[in-house]
């Protein structure tokens, strides 16, 4: 059994690399350049990109099973519908890819409808998959920890409806215990989605109030500003990508991310312990600095 790990290299797919590997699975990692690449001992390293075909059908060759994680890029639909018609053709029989919670309802967010449109075309496949479905990554607050410490303030504007923020060392070792369970399963083709979510969903209050506690002072949380979180994107990334996080972060104000009923002990279940907590990232957080 050999799986194919794409986005190998980033947060969630390193993670996913690691777990696989504590597990006894072959792994082969889809990157860019080999020579820079730096995974655990028995990793294969695959040369390739999501937009070249004949890369992909070299990297998916002789592979049973893959993990499928495509960054937030202006062609990330294309890309991971390429990916998935080469994996049809080259027979891979299970398919785990990372979606987004409430990709179905957050319609006019690119990237979460680019994701949903991706698991359509999965639906339509005759294959074994899982969609996985996280909710906002505590990870993603790593970007923010010098605004918090430096100037006492929670700035991303995530609401009063609440995020069931999740850790990215769950979701990899979730991915990797759903791909070895998708080869080693039996029976007909089916598509599972599963929500993944953290233990306690979360106000920018609540938030804001645990870097308070953990840091021994106040903390106060920013505020709905969804117009100024935009303009200080722009700083640090495209502007349609800064757009894009505005949009999301008004369906966080309007909707939020909010798990369905059994789904922490869902995941707990599957982990086997506990889910990592956001008091937990953030005192992890506060240890390092």
């Amino acid at each position: 059994m050999t799986i194919l790990v794409t986005g190998a290299t980033g947060t969630v797919g390193r993670q996913v690399v690691e777990q696989l590997v504590k597990r006894g699975a072959e792994v082969r990692a889809l990157v860019r350049d080999p020579a820079k690449a730096d995974f655990p001992a028995g990793v294969t390293a695959a040369q390739g990109d999501l937009l070249d075909p004949d890369s992909l059908r070299r990297a998916l060759s002789g592979v049973s099973a893959l993990f499928l994680l495509n960054a937030v890029v202006p062609d990330e639909f294309t890309q991971a519908l390429i990916a998935l018609n080469v994996a049809k053709d080259a027979g891979v029989g299970q398919i785990v890819y990372l979606s987004v919670i409430h990709s179905d309802v957050y319609v006019n967010v690119p990237h979460f409808a680019g994701k949903f449109g991706v698991e359509r075309m999965i639906e339509q496949m005759d294959v074994s998959a899982t969609i996985l479905r996280p909710a906002y990554f505590m990870n993603n607050d790593l970007t923010i920890k010098d605004v918090i410490l430096e100037h006492g303030v929670y700035p991303m504007p995530i609401g009063g409806k609440g995020l069931a923020m999740i850790d990215a060392r769950d979701i990899g070792e979730i991915a990797a215990i759903e791909l070895l369970r998708r080869n080693e399963a039996s029976g007909a083709n089916h598509v599972e989605r599963i929500n993944l979510v953290g233990p306690d969903t979360l106000t920018g209050a609540d938030v804001a109030a645990i870097w308070s506690e953990v840091l021994a002072r106040p903390i106060a949380y920013g505020g709905h500003d969804t117009g100024a979180f935009e303009q200080n994107l722009r700083h640090v990334m495209p502007g349609w990508m800064a757009y894009d996080m505005r949009l999301m972060s008004e369906r966080f104000l309007s909707d939020g991310m909010v798990p369905a009923a059994g789904d922490v002990e869902r995941l707990t279940a599957s982990l086997g312990r506990p889910l990592r907590s956001y008091r937990q990232f953030a005192t992890e957080i506060v240890a390092s600095a």
